[in-house]
């Protein structure tokens, strides 16, 4: 006996084995590297790139014709763009809440077979050319490219699948003689509104569908910058079978979208990635339109970070060295987790020093296309002026000393060169602040004083807002749990002995709270549960003759109660 609601949600379905997407290395001579290449060339060739809006299907090209360059060749438009103005903003909603009823009712493996047929094609015949455009208009060289959009992607639509399988699973008890007890986990009541960011396409690609997954309809504004991955991650899911008005893909002006879309009473959930700054914000605006709300909005979001690397004598120091250069400047340092400050012993500094300058000496920087580049531009002028700035703020500070980089070039592109700073404050800006670009700042501490670990571990802990990431580097235990214990509230991801960067859908679920968002763990069960609203179902399966209760019974003894 199955209620037809449950039968909908859950049906004891087996899903197909999980696991992590492989990487493709793209070393010389291989096939993968020849596949790349090919794409990227194709792509580059293309002038007639045109990123629509699309609602229910319809593709939209309203007001300004706008254009994106490319970050390693800005005199190159790379496509053109265009924002939805309030009335299609507004289309967007309506056509999300229409098209809200059909879609929870979809069978839940009927919504996991369009997701898990999304991730076969862009494992497959999407794959190379899905990377060439992350690679070219996010400015990532093959292996960030690789792990973003063809592997996390693929990790987040497989796992999801896997973990919104088991949250359906979970029942209740019904014991035998008692009612049969049921929980449906519906989608939210209404719409959910996806805020994206530029620096990982696989975030976008997670935030707009797992919420889909559960069944919800989704309004999902991606960043201007990452507009033509976003744009092919719509059409992998058109591809792949996601029925119209489910995703509804809107690029905009912010204040438009605030003022449209997240005000809207039916805006169930906002899913968003991106800065401290404008999450704040959007708590702000949801907070102030409350009473408007049809349900309390679940707000969801990953922010910035001001991540460390705090190195003990006894750590392996090759690894400091290679897991901070990795950290700190790979992907030019926009990576919400990358390493930004490192803090060392006075007695190991001199060869740290040493060999971080010599490996940043060796980094070679230049566009996507040459695959012998490490690092590639900044994203944008923004991001460039932005880091200009704090080299100008280090060079400008007595205190601080620019060791390595500090010279942006934006002649061709958005260069600014892996730059490492000294400071001998810990109130330094550079030690405190959000950057978002390829600069980390070294304090050197004085190991031989008491307490010294101790200590350090506590600065690291009260020296910035953020709560995203960090990295402990020590052999000795007692080190390693003393460090655990002063930073339990300072990262969300800990890492030990590894770079902060670098978390696995399905192995390291990420996220941080402080100024670092809400710590719901995209990549986990976590995360789902916050497109769902559960709804307990009791059904008695035997008849209730009485009013009475036992312990009302007549006493056969006739004893009679005392007075």
């Amino acid at each position: 006996m199955f209620r037809s609601s449950v039968r909908r949600l859950f049906t004891g379905i087996a899903i197909p084995p999980i696991q992590n997407e492989p990487c493709n290395t793209f070393a010389p001579g291989t096939e993968a590297r020849e596949k790349l290449q090919a794409a990227i060339d194709k792509l580059r060739q293309r002038k007639d790139l045109d990123v629509p809006i699309i609602i229910g299907g319809e593709e939209f090209r309203p007001g300004k014709k706008m254009s994106r360059e490319v970050p390693s060749d800005r005199h190159t438009t790379f496509h053109h763009y265009y924002h939805a103005d309030r009335e299609l903003l507004q289309r967007a909603v309506d056509t999300s809440l229409e098209a809200s009823e059909k879609w929870r009712k979809m069978p839940f493996q009927d919504r996991a077979a369009i997701v898990l047929k999304a991730s076969q094609l862009l494992a497959t015949s999407w794959r190379y050319d899905f990377q060439a455009a992350t690679m070219l208009g996010q400015s990532k060289n093959p292996w960030q490219g690789e792990i973003d959009c063809v592997t996390e992607s693929n990790d987040f639509f497989r796992f999801n699948v896997k973990y919104a399988h088991e949250i359906y699973s979970r029942q209740p008890l019904s014991p035998p003689g008692t009612p049969w007890n049921m929980v449906e986990y519906r989608p939210l009541e209404g719409f959910v509104m996806a805020i994206s960011p530029f620096n990982f396409t696989a975030i976008g690609a997670n935030l707009a569908t797992a919420p889909a997954l559960m069944g919800n309809t989704v309004v999902w504004k991606p960043s201007d910058n990452a507009l033509y991955s976003a744009y092919l991650t719509y059409k992998l899911f058109e591809e792949a079978g996601m029925p119209p008005g489910v995703i509804n893909f809107v690029p905009s002006a912010p204040q438009d979208a605030n003022d449209v879309v997240l005000k809207n009473p039916n805006m169930s959930a906002c899913v968003f990635t991106g800065s401290t700054a404008v999450f704040k914000k959007i708590w702000k605006e949801v907070a102030s339109n409350l009473d408007a709300y049809k349900t309390y909005p679940r707000v969801t979001g990953e922010t910035g970070g001001k991540n460390f690397h705090v190195v003990h004598p006894t750590a392996h120091m090759p690894s400091v060295v290679a897991q901070t250069v990795r950290s700190a400047f790979e992907y030019q340092g926009q990576k919400c987790s990358a390493c930004s400050r490192l803090f060392v012993p006075k007695s190991k500094w001199t060869w740290i020093k040493e060999q971080l300058l010599d490996q940043i000496s060796k980094i070679k920087q230049g566009g996507p296309e040459d695959f012998s580049n490490f690092m590639c531009a900044n994203i944008d002028e923004v991001s460039f002026n932005k880091s200009s700035e704090y080299i100008r703020i280090a060079k400008d500070d007595p205190n601080c000393t620019v060791l390595a980089g500090g010279n942006p070039c934006s002649d061709k592109g958005w260069f600014v060169p892996p730059t490492l700073v000294e400071t001998t404050s810990l109130d330094c800006r550079l030690l405190k602040e959000e950057i978002f670009g390829p600069i980390v700042t070294a304090y050197v501490y004085d190991d031989a004083a008491p307490n010294a670990w101790e200590n350090i571990c506590r600065a690291v802990d009260k020296g910035a807002e953020y709560g995203l990431t960090g990295a402990i580097f020590a052999r000795d235990r007692d080190a390693i749990n003393v460090a655990k214990d002063c930073l339990y509230h300072a990262a969300g991801n800990l890492y030990i002995n590894d770079k902060s960067t670098g978390a696995v859908v399905g192995q390291q679920p990420f996220g941080g709270a402080r100024a670092s968002g809400t710590n719901d763990k995209p990549g986990s069960a976590d995360f789902l549960q916050r497109f769902v609203s559960v709804r307990l179902v009791k059904e008695t399966l035997e008849h209730t003759p009485t009013v009475s209760y036992p312990h009302q019974l007549p006493d056969v003894n006739n004893r009679v109660p005392e007075q």
